[in-house]
């Protein structure tokens, strides 16, 4: 059996950019678990404490979907997080890769137009520096639909060279992402459900299969003899 970590900035990055990966993990008998960095609400000013507790539950029900535990949140800054240390960000990583203990992490693009998300990215690789001994052996970074593709060409783009068959995981994804429906918008924007689907059946059809979600290699140990 097989630990699994997905490191995500806000509930709804999981589902969006790995959802249906998570649910076969949990199929075969692999655990799986959810770190949330950011709530993903109190940047937009309202009665944030309510929506905060709010969303929290939407994202303790799409990980049960999605066959995950319950999730850890941690409340570091929303959409500010370039406001705290980067010592701090690591040191959460450390705090939950030492509780878990994860062989796999699934976590952000290095390059998202989304400020949390790059950070979440660069805290991951900094937590999991290369070391004898370490629990962890493969780290990949999935896309998140209106972050992931948005950043601009000046940036590096997202390159997949790892894609995941989920059309048997398709159905549940999807009602995983109705619980996020304040964070679903109507097609023809890129974070509707339409899209989300038209997403998957792309980056299936670049592999000859279905449906996949795309990830890109950022680590792959294999060890032993």
């Amino acid at each position: 059996m097989t630990t699994i970590l997905v490191a995500a900035a806000h509930p709804d990055d999981e589902t969006l950019g790995c959802g249906g990966t998570m649910l076969r993990h949990a199929r075969t008998g692999n655990t799986v678990h959810v770190a949330f960095f950011a709530d993903g609400e109190t940047s937009r000013g309202g009665r944030a404490a309510k929506k905060v507790a709010g969303r929290r539950a939407q994202a303790a029900a799409a990980c049960n979907i999605l066959g995950a535990k319950s999730p850890h949140f941690f409340d570091f800054p929303d959409n500010r997080m370039d406001t705290v240390s980067m010592l701090d960000l690591a040191k959460a990583v450390e705090q939950v890769i030492a509780t878990v203990k994860p062989a796999i992490i699934y976590t952000h693009h290095a390059h998202d137009l989304n400020v949390d998300h790059r950070l979440v990215h660069q805290a991951v690789m900094t937590a999991c520096r290369p070391q004898p001994g370490s629990n962890v052996r493969a780290i990949y970074a999935f896309e998140v639909a209106s972050s992931t593709g948005w950043a601009g060409p000046t940036l590096p783009q997202f390159s997949p060279a790892r894609f995941v068959n989920i059309e048997q995981q398709w159905t549940a994804k999807r009602q995983a992402l109705r619980y996020y429906a304040d964070e679903m918008r109507t097609f023809p924007h890129v974070r509707s459900f339409e899209a989300i689907e038209a997403l998957a059946r792309y980056r299936g059809a670049s592999v000859g299969l279905p449906m996949a979600e795309a990830f890109e290699v950022l680590r792959d140990v294999i060890a032993g003899d």
